[in-house]
């Protein structure tokens, strides 16, 4: 019957190992609570300021569980099972709903927010100064949070605070040489710099008047205008300058009688829309099986090309008579110590072909990056140079694992050192690393800065300037959706949903012959 170490232990170490555990129990739970409070602190005041009073009842929720767990001396395992799962839920679980949502969603620039957000951004941004209205100068201040407008009129001299909710007459401003407000009671008056970083909201933010409508004319300067476009509730439609846009409900835009609509719309559900867009659109499925070629080619090539270098590598400095292995381990794991974005843009510059390193090592005048063939090597090889140190440490340590005695017992039955490599060696490695290949090459699927900071996805033909010949489905992606034409989040999320399934189902297929082959050697 096997004894318990606790229970053979001295009385003294015993308690000591009592005292250890306690501390390190009171030391965690505090932790934990000090978090989740800090947490209920900072996000309770934007949730109520909001309105979201769903996502504040689950939070007070998920901190009364948190804290009746950590106050009670029950439910060991759920004390360390519970913050593992809510970080698994924020940081991996929530993204990908969220993602998936987003995909059947028009959510990007011009459909940011709803449809009462749109109406004010469409009629604020036609205001127009009529000939003769009235011009301010202009001070940006903050009440609190929330920033105002300190209107001075030159004829008058009178200083108004100007706000979403209109104009009010303010006294006790003082008003420098230049008619801008310097100061004013329970305000804080922005100098230029601080002012110019919030232009945005700045140039968002309009004033209410019998009249019309205030906007700033830079930092220094109001003017008082007309909507040009204006809404009316009763068609459901934008008027102004001579025609009329109705809601289009199911885009989020408003439409003209021509099709035409304005800039500005609202988020709405779209269905399957984003889907059929990849799949319809020629602009973009003529591209997409060319694509996802050279995307799978791209993987499969850095995964195996690191593995195999690193494993050779590995295999010679295992041997045992290698001489001076911890120096050459060191040497060999600079470029997986050295930070990756900058490597990458040192082999851009050395694949250049006027000043590279390359050609004038070789005498040559090859356009490296500017043909498709030498483009698509060379960033294979980068990514191997990058990779491979990687697969060289994790082989070192399977290597360790592996008992000599199989080696040499296939060395005795007469096995050369190529077919006991073959037939013992390489398959207990591959039990080992498969899941670190596969992970390796879904990684290597979406590596956006191996394309990204070398070759920008080119080179790119005259006929075709949005797919280059290095493109990934991820830059791709990314051109299409962040191009010229704006963000467009809810296209970008519905690719990210296709990239997401060929990988799991390459992954999926891969793991269930990993399996298979656990079960041989097992």
């Amino acid at each position: 019957m096997a004894l318990d170490v606790r229970q053979a232990a001295p009385a003294e170490v015993r308690e000591r190992f009592r005292r250890e555990t306690t501390t390190a129990f009171v030391v965690s739970r505090i932790a934990v609570l000090a978090v989740a409070a800090a947490i209920l602190l900072y996000a309770v005041p934007p949730l109520v300021a909001t309105g979201s009073w769903v996502a504040l009842g689950l939070l007070a929720a998920v901190s009364a569980v948190i804290a009746w767990l950590y106050l009670t001396r029950r439910h060991i395992p759920a004390k360390y099972l519970v913050p593992g799962t809510v970080f698994l839920v924020a940081f991996q679980v929530f993204p990908v709903v969220y993602t998936v949502t987003t995909a059947f969603t028009n959510f990007g620039d011009g459909h940011r927010g709803d449809k009462a957000a749109a109406v004010t951004a469409i009629e604020t941004g036609s205001v127009r100064q009529a000939p003769g209205s009235p011009e301010y100068t202009l001070s940006v201040a903050l009440r609190g949070e929330e920033l105002v407008f300190l209107l001075v009129d030159p004829a008058t001299k009178q200083v108004s605070l100007g706000t979403p909710d209109g104009l009010s007459p303010l006294t006790g401003a003082q008003v420098g040489v230049t008619g801008k407000v310097l100061a004013a009671p329970g305000l804080t008056v922005l100098k230029a710099p601080e002012a110019a970083a919030r232009g945005q909201e700045i140039t968002a933010l309009a004033v209410p008047t019998a009249g019309g409508v205030i906007k700033a004319n830079g930092l220094s300067r109001a003017v008082e205008g007309k909507a040009a476009l204006v809404y009316d509730a009763a068609c459901d439609c934008v008027r102004g300058n001579g025609d009329t846009w109705t809601a289009d409900e199911s885009q989020g835009y408003f439409v003209n009688a021509r099709g035409e609509h304005l800039a500005q719309g609202w988020q709405v559900n779209v269905g399957l829309d984003n889907f059929a867009r990849v799949l319809t659109n020629p602009t973009i499925s003529g591209h997409f099986a060319g694509v996802l070629g050279w995307n799978l080619l791209f993987a499969l090539a850095s995964v195996i090309g690191c593995f195999t270098l690193g494993m050779g590598v590995a295999l010679a400095l295992h041997h045992p008579r290698m001489r001076g292995t911890r120096f050459y381990r060191i040497v060999l794991i600079l470029p997986y110590a050295m930070p990756a974005f900058a490597m990458l843009l040192v082999w851009r510059d050395m694949f250049n072909r006027d000043f590279g390193l390359i050609n004038q090592l070789l005498g040559a005048e090859i356009d490296w990056l500017g043909q498709t063939g030498t483009a698509r090597l060379g960033v294979i090889l980068v990514n191997i140079w990058l990779g491979f140190p990687y697969m060289f440490l994790v082989t070192t340590g399977a290597l360790q694992a592996i008992p000599r005695e199989l080696t040499e017992a296939a060395s005795i039955d007469g096995a050369t050192p190529f077919k006991a490599f073959r037939r013992v060696t390489l398959p207990l490695l591959l039990v080992a690393l498969t899941p670190l290949l596969i992970s390796a090459f879904a990684f290597n699927f979406n590596n956006y800065n191996a394309i990204a900071l070398t070759t920008d996805g080119g080179p790119f033909p005259a006929d075709s300037p949005q797919v280059g010949g290095t493109d990934l489905l991820i830059t791709y992606t990314f051109r299409l959706a962040f191009g010229a034409g704006g963000a467009q989040f809810g296209f970008a999320a519905a690719i990210s949903v296709f990239i997401f399934a060929i990988v799991a189902v390459i992954s999926a297929v891969a793991f269930r012959r990993t399996r298979k082959q656990e079960e041989v050697y097992a």
